[in-house]
C-alpha cells in the first residue's frame, strides 16, 4: 500500500451508532461493502456452483443479489450528503477481483407505492403447526420442544414463540439515496477465487476526492463453511466443520418438514432462541456478547450433537450454518484523540464479512469408490437426496 494511504487511514475505528464524541455531522461520504461466501454441498458430490444452490438459497438466507447461492459475493452502497437522491459513482477495486479495473455505483430509484397487500377478509385461517428444539445435545433436554398449533394460538402466541436476538442491519441495504453494485447495468458474478486485498477508491459528484482505502488479507473473502454430518436421523446426528481461522463465532439451524403441515426446526443455541434473525452479518462485540450468553459457539468449538429423534420421520432436513467474520471501519480524517474535540469525518467505509454452508442431515459422506459419479449436481440430478418440502410446508402453515 502506497504512503499515501497509510498516512491517510485509520486503522479499524469503530463508528456506533451512539458515541460520546462531540461529532456535530456525519461524514460527507459512506461506503459500505459487504463480503460474502456461501457453500452448498451434497454429501459424495462436489460442491455445488450458483445454478443449483440457487433453489434454496433464497429461503436459506444470503445477500442481496445472491440470494445465497453458492459463490462469493459482494453488495456495494454509497451515499454521499452532496447528493442526497444519489450519484454515479465508480468503485476502482484491486487486480485480484479478475473483474476489471473498476466497478459502477448506480443510484437506487425511489420505491413505488403499491396497494394494500394486506390479508384478504375472510382468508383460510393458517393451519399446521412448528416444532422448536434447542442446544447441543444427544438427547432432547427437559422443557422441550415447544410446539405453535396454528390451530389454537392465541393472536400474539406467534410473536412470542419467534421471539429471539437479531443482527442489525447496517450494511449495503439497496436503499433510496444509495448507489449499488451490483445494478441493472452491471450484475457480473464474483469469480472463485477473487480477492479483495489491494487498494481500493470511489469517486462520483459529491464524493470526497480523497476517498481511497486499502484491504488487507484479514478482511478478505472468508473461506467456505464446509460441514459433515454422521448418524441416523432417528437417532442422535453429529455436524461437525472444518475451523476458519477468521471465523469470531458460528451458530447452526436445521429444519425440516412432516407433510405438509408440520414444521420441525432446531438451533445450536443453549437458550431457546430459533435464530432467524442471527442468520446475518454480525458485529464481532455483538457475537462475542451472544458466546457469552450461551447462543452463539465460540470459534473454538467444530462438532454440534443434534438431539435423537426430532427429525426422525422427516420428508427431508437440512442444517445451516454461519460463521461470523470480522468487521473493518475506515474513517478520513482520523478521531480526535481528545473525545471532546468536534469530529466531523468527509468519510467513512464499513465492511462486513461472512461465511455460510449448508448440507443435508443424515447422510455421511461416501467414499470415491461408493460414489463413481461424483461430478457436478447438474450432471447428477438423478442422484440429488429428497430435500425438504419447505415450499409445501410453508403453504400449509400459511395458507393459500
Amino acid at each position: 500500500m502506497s504512503k499515501y494511504f497509510v498516512t491517510s487511514l485509520t486503522v479499524a475505528l469503530a463508528l456506533p451508532a451512539a458515541t460520546a464524541l462531540a461529532q456535530t455531522k456525519p461524514p460527507v461520504a459512506q461506503f459500505w461493502m459487504d463480503v460474502a461466501t456461501s457453500n452448498m454441498s451434497i454429501p459424495g458430490m462436489d460442491d455445488m456452483d450458483s445454478g443449483a444452490g440457487s433453489m434454496m438459497g433464497g429461503f436459506f438466507g444470503g445477500t442481496k443479489m445472491g440470494g445465497g447461492a453458492p459463490g462469493q459475493w459482494l453488495d456495494t452502497a454509497l451515499h454521499t450528503r452532496l447528493k442526497p437522491n444519489g450519484t454515479d459513482g465508480t468503485h476502482a477495486i484491486p487486480p485480484g477481483m479478475n473483474m476489471g479495473s473498476s466497478l459502477p455505483l448506480i443510484p437506487v430509484p425511489a420505491a413505488e407505492r403499491s396497494g394494500s397487500e394486506g390479508r384478504e377478509a375472510g382468508a383460510e385461517k393458517p393451519k399446521g403447526k412448528l416444532v422448536f428444539y434447542w442446544g447441543c445435545s444427544d438427547t432432547v433436554r427437559p422443557g422441550q420442544p415447544r410446539v405453535l398449533d396454528f390451530s389454537s394460538a392465541a393472536p400474539d402466541a406467534w410473536a412470542k414463540f419467534m421471539a429471539g436476538r437479531f443482527a442489525p442491519d447496517r450494511g449495503a441495504k439497496a436503499v433510496a439515496g444509495r448507489s449499488v453494485w451490483p445494478n441493472e447495468r452491471d450484475r457480473q458474478r464474483v469469480p472463485n477465487g477473487a480477492s479483495l486485498e489491494g487498494d481500493h477508491s470511489v469517486s462520483g459528484e459529491g464524493v470526497p476526492a480523497g476517498l481511497r482505502f486499502g484491504v488487507q488479507n484479514g478482511y478478505d473473502f472468508m473461506p467456505k463453511v464446509k460441514m459433515s454430518t454422521t448418524g441416523d436421523p432417528k437417532a442422535s446426528l453429529n455436524v461437525s466443520w472444518q475451523s476458519i481461522s477468521a471465523a469470531q463465532g458460528y451458530f447452526l439451524s436445521a429444519m425440516g418438514a412432516k407433510g405438509e403441515e408440520e414444521m420441525i426446526i432446531w438451533s445450536s443455541s443453549d437458550q431457546p432462541d430459533p435464530g432467524w434473525g442471527l442468520m446475518d452479518y454480525m458485529p464481532p462485540t455483538q457475537v462475542k456478547k451472544l458466546i457469552g450468553e450461551k447462543v452463539v459457539l465460540a470459534p473454538t468449538i467444530q462438532n454440534c450433537a443434534i438431539p435423537a429423534g426430532i427429525f426422525g420421520g422427516v420428508e427431508g432436513a437440512m442444517v445451516r450454518m454461519i460463521a461470523y467474520g470480522p468487521e473493518l471501519n475506515l474513517a478520513y480524517p482520523p478521531r480526535p484523540e481528545n473525545p471532546k474535540t468536534p469530529w466531523n469525518p468527509e468519510w467513512a467505509v464499513h465492511v462486513r464479512i461472512k461465511s455460510s454452508g449448508m448440507t443435508v442431515l443424515g447422510m455421511e459422506e461416501k467414499s470415491a469408490a461408493s460414489s463413481p459419479g461424483k461430478a457436478r449436481i447438474e450432471s447428477n440430478a438423478a442422484e440429488m437426496p429428497e430435500l425438504p418440502n419447505i415450499g409445501g410446508v410453508l403453504k400449509g402453515l400459511f395458507g393459500r
